[in-house]
């Protein structure tokens, strides 16, 4: 193996998310065991600087690395130095693709925490043998989207085959509680996705398709229940709205269930939705969920009302929650499965912070130190060769005992 200079580096570490992942993972390693040689990257040397220099004695020796998200020369020379990457530079669909190529050149694993669908497939189709025969492996999709969903229903299937030696071929998750707020990159993301998909019928096909990530020869062919008005669920006995990460959501834990060769079963279902209570306010709550989702998206399509949108209304690029926010936000998650032969499970997964930003950040720490320490590359038996995972596939029970132990996240069967 070609000899690297650190273990991790942070690429886009001045970003909203990558400055709470750079704080968290400097205070991690202050008080933890594990110590890895690590350093942030992004382009701007003074804002690096800068934030190199917010963390105190915490960054006196983190060193700094430039790299420019469009300069290829620069990308490779920065995977030449390390075994891991974790990027935090989005919209991935507009950004990303340089910083895998330079990934799957040199070899380098790879973490990031897009929720763009239709730029994992690209990946995926484009890169996906370069990486295994680089031994590159490739992450997604390690934050809020998907790493609750998809550790969720791993979880979930592991206590369905404890308790009763078979897998949960129905799996619904709704979430119960979602606090926290938005940034300027995650809205950006999410409106650049809405445009693509306007612009293009066969990218509109690919997002409504769950099995959009999967190989082609993944065999399930189960007709999959796709939440998109307010509907009435009788296994939660509440009303339920459509939740916008279940797009992405949704289709990481099929291509979980696909890479793993179908250990959910190859007739297994799955969807997401919002809990918004019983009776006629949870039914109203419903309707107006869904009025407001419509509402965005209309808007959305439109790029003069998308622009005022992004300039008036809408958290800017580098901006989101508060700390105080990010302190006091949480998620609460169900999920129910069940049994081809009706046997049923329930369990919840839980973060003690705002899910997109707080949790995130640690949720993100976590995979990437997963793929620095629990999963390093000369390791005999991984099972884990070059290639595009899931957190679900890549990962193990380690991860979730990271996430439970340092990142405030617990699962529990209920």
């Amino acid at each position: 193996m070609t000899q690297t200079n650190y273990d991790l580096v942070v690429f886009g570490a001045t970003s909203f998310v990558g400055q709470i992942l750079t704080r968290y993972l400097a205070e991690y390693f202050s008080t933890q065991q594990e110590q890895l040689s690590w350093a942030i990257a992004g382009r701007s040397q003074q804002k690096l600087q800068d934030l190199k220099s917010s963390l105190g004695t915490l960054g006196e020796s983190l060193p700094i690395l430039i790299a420019d998200a469009s300069n290829q020369a620069e990308l490779n020379a920065l995977c030449a130095q390390t075994r891991v990457v974790v990027s935090t530079v989005g919209p991935y669909a507009l950004y990303g693709e340089p910083l895998i190529q330079a990934c799957v050149t040199n070899g380098t694993d790879y973490c990031d925490l897009t929720g763009e669908t239709q730029w994992i497939k690209k990946m995926i189709e484009k890169y996906e043998s370069q990486a295994q025969q680089s031994g590159a492996r490739i992450v997604h999709c390690c934050g809020f989207d998907s790493v609750p969903s998809d550790m969720g229903v791993y979880y979930l299937q592991q206590q369905a085959q404890k308790q009763f030696n078979a897998p949960a071929t129905q799996v619904s998750m709704r979430v119960k509680t979602l606090k926290g707020g938005a940034s300027g990159g995650t809205v950006a993301s999410l409106i650049n996705v809405i445009q693509e998909a306007a612009a293009d019928p066969a990218l509109r096909k690919d997002l409504v398709n769950p099995y959009v990530l999967c190989p082609p020869d993944h065999g399930n062919s189960q007709r999959q229940i796709y939440i998109k008005t307010a509907k009435f669920d009788s296994d939660f006995n509440a009303w339920i709205a459509p939740f916008v990460m279940a797009a992405v959501n949704e289709r990481v834990v099929h291509r979980s269930n696909a890479l793993s060769g179908n250990a959910y079963g190859s007739n297994f279902s799955y969807n997401e939705a919002i809990l918004t209570g019983e009776g006629l306010k949870g039914r109203f709550k419903a309707l107006g969920v869904v009025s407001g989702l419509g509402v965005f998206m209309l808007a959305a399509v439109s790029k003069p009302v998308s622009q005022l949108m992004e300039r008036y209304m809408l958290p800017k690029p580098g901006e989101g929650p508060t700390p105080e926010q990010q302190r006091t936000g949480r998620f609460d998650l169900r999920f129910i499965g069940k049994t081809e032969a009706g046997q049923t499970l329930k369990i919840k997964v839980t973060g003690d912070r705002d899910p997109g930003y707080g949790s995130t950040g640690k949720m993100l720490g976590q995979a990437a130190l997963s793929l620095a320490i629990d999963h390093v590359k000369e390791a005999k038996n991984t099972g884990r060769a070059g290639g595009f995972w899931t957190p679900a596939t890549m990962f193990d029970d380690r991860f979730i005992q990271r996430l439970t132990k340092h990142a405030g996240i617990a699962f529990q069967q209920l």
